[in-house]
């Protein structure tokens, strides 16, 4: 019986390995470093953003993400400069996958209107279950402990991982690609090979102002409309969606799924509607979203609660050295603060 159950176990290891995904954020925009290289340095100047996120928590043991990162504005270089932590836990046995990478990207200004941000990522990661979390059929005879030898095979697996990403983008524009795991690190945690396959994101969006009056009014209420498309291995997923920002107050709906493609039985691939709001302070921004599964789970796992924080601020004025061709105009994305860079 222990053999079975061990059996068992090792398939479905080697099945969740094999069709391994990245944990994804609702709120994309409010991670910006996970979501693309590209974007780190695209802050006043320095920045702290942390994100959670709670899948199926009506399930017994829920999805749970954290995510944490800081950059670095530095203007003399034109360059951003950024550190990535990540932890994401799922099941029973407390399957845990920890990353820590740095973020590196240059701006070039293409033009008055135009900035090109490419960006590198190089991170450290480590997954594995906690083996006395495991319970086999012999535990039940010899006080929850398993004598199968083996249980010894099991065990975290170390892995360095190489990214890269482009943002282009003007003030009310942009246009992003990342590549994350592109030397598809190995994630097996019994000696064996299991590829993390290369992971690619399309993103894009646009700030629409709704009023046309005096410059200081105009920022006060916009639309930022937005999609972002990823795949990985044999996984693909679309968001699309628009936020209403009267500010300092947000409001957004999204929607997940492939409306182009169809499950075995006929219906469409739709996954989550996603509703969320954010305040949107000088320095602070905060952000809560919540996915109702519109899937076959419906809401009986409990769909995802998300938040996120950010915070920015200024340590030092822009050196008078900086020649003012070299000074990169504001990224629109979902921000309302005006004086980025100009």
């Amino acid at each position: 019986m222990k053999r079975i159950l061990f059996l068992m176990m090792l398939l479905l290891g080697v099945a969740a390995t094999a069709g391994a995904q990245d944990p994804q954020f609702s709120q994309y925009y409010a991670s910006p470093l996970y979501l693309n290289p590209g974007f780190t340095g695209i802050t006043p100047q320095q920045r702290f953003v942390f994100n959670h996120r709670v899948q199926w928590p009506n399930l017994p043991q829920a999805f749970s993400t954290f995510a944490a990162s800081y950059d670095i504005w530095v203007d003399e270089l034109r360059s951003g400069f950024g550190i990535l932590a990540t932890t994401d836990r799922m099941g029973s046995a407390g399957w845990r996958t920890t990353t820590v990478g740095l973020n590196y990207s240059y701006k070039i200004r293409l033009s008055e209107q135009l900035v090109f941000s490419p960006g590198l990522y190089f991170g450290y990661g480590i997954n594995g279950l906690d083996r006395s979390r495991l319970r086999l059929g012999d535990g039940l005879e010899f006080d929850g402990i398993s004598l199968d030898p083996q249980l010894n095979r099991l065990g975290n697996q170390q892995y360095f991982d190489f990214g890269s990403g482009f943002l282009l983008y003007s003030r009310i524009l942009w246009l992003g690609a990342a590549f994350h795991h592109m030397n598809t690190p190995n994630l097996s945690i019994l000696n064996g090979e299991a590829r993390l396959p290369m992971k690619t994101t399309v993103h894009a969006g646009a700030r629409i102002p709704l009023y046309s009056g005096p410059r200081k009014q105009s920022r006060g209420s916009y639309l930022t409309p937005s999609a972002i498309f990823r795949t990985q291995g044999p996984i693909t997923q679309m968001d699309v969606g628009v936020n209403y920002h009267f500010d300092p107050v947000s409001i957004g709906v999204w929607y997940r799924g492939k409306p182009w493609e169809t499950n075995v039985i006929g219906t469409v691939q739709q996954d989550a509607l996603i509703l969320n709001m954010g305040l949107y302070l000088p320095s602070l921004t905060v952000g809560y979203s919540y996915d109702f599964n519109v899937s076959e789970l419906s809401t009986s796992s409990g769909g995802a609660h998300e938040i996120s924080v950010i915070y920015e601020f200024v340590a030092k004025p822009l050196r008078k050295g900086v020649k003012k061709k070299n000074r990169l105009i504001p990224c629109p994305t979902f921000n309302s603060k005006p004086g980025f860079w100009n």
